[in-house]
């Protein structure tokens, strides 16, 4: 129970972050196009050190320790990190919802849905393998959870300003936009429950929790965030975010972790 309560809570400072982060939008400027591409890239950044060493290398270990075989551990978490990215990319086409510049996906159900709903649900699609990771990784130990939590809170600081200023540059009020950026992150929470729960029931869907969550983070990373980035002409100061983002969080991994 202690560490469901410890994962549902890091799922919430995630949630809180997203939040946080749209604040500023309330009273600044709009932002750079340049600056928004950056933020994209740091959060990506610090999303692929999480699935890689908060994620990936911890489900190895614990499968190898589990089966005592290499090929196992990594054939685990193959199968993992396959079955997280398919089951997002089988929510992103299922799930009707619209990307800022992109436009609608999802299917044709996505017509009979107001288009601030749509926003929202793309972005509560990107945020639930975060919640999932900080879930997982509470599943492993509480160290490990902390790190996972702080690396996803920090990016989602400066992705929940993007969002809201993106709502607001389509013409909805400021406080439209902190509400609605406040809703896409309450999945983050709910799949920190799902993710703490699942590796609680059992010691051998530890591994599977693990690389599955790293699975999840690596197609909204690689399907969504970077095409983002580099469909401006600033992929240069993307990539130093990506950069920045993936050290900062690989250092909090080493040192809280």
């Amino acid at each position: 129970m202690s560490d469901i309560l410890w994962g549902v809570a890091g799922g919430l400072v995630a949630a809180i972050a997203t939040t946080a982060g749209a604040v500023p939008a309330l009273v600044g400027r709009k932002m750079s196009q340049a600056t928004s591409d950056t933020m994209l890239g740091f959060a990506a950044g610090v999303m692929l050190s999480a699935a890689y060493f908060s994620l990936i290398l911890p489900g190895i270990e614990v499968a190898e320790a589990q089966y005592r075989s290499v090929w196992i551990a990594a054939g685990i978490a193959a199968a993992g990190i396959a079955l997280g990215a398919g089951f997002v990319a089988m929510l992103n086409r299922s799930i009707p919802h619209e990307h800022f510049r992109t436009g609608p996906e999802g299917g044709a159900d996505a017509a009979k849905v107001a288009r601030i709903w749509l926003f929202v649900l793309a972005i509560a699609i990107h945020n639930f393998p975060e919640g999932l990771s900080i879930g997982v990784a509470f599943g492993v130990d509480r160290s490990n959870g902390l790190s996972v939590m702080t690396g996803i809170s920090l990016q989602d600081i400066p992705e929940g300003l993007a969002v809201a200023v993106a709502l607001v540059g389509l013409g909805y009020s400021r406080r439209k936009a902190l509400v609605y950026t406040a809703l896409t992150g309450v999945v983050e929470p709910v799949g920190a429950l799902l993710g703490v729960v699942a590796v609680s029931v059992s010691a051998a869907l530890l591994p599977f929790g693990l690389t599955f969550a790293a699975g999840a983070m690596l197609y909204i990373i690689s399907h969504e965030i970077v095409p983002e980035t580099h469909r401006n002409g600033h992929q240069e100061r993307a990539t130093v975010g990506l950069i920045f983002g993936l050290i900062l969080m690989m250092f909090l991994d080493v040192t809280l972790g």
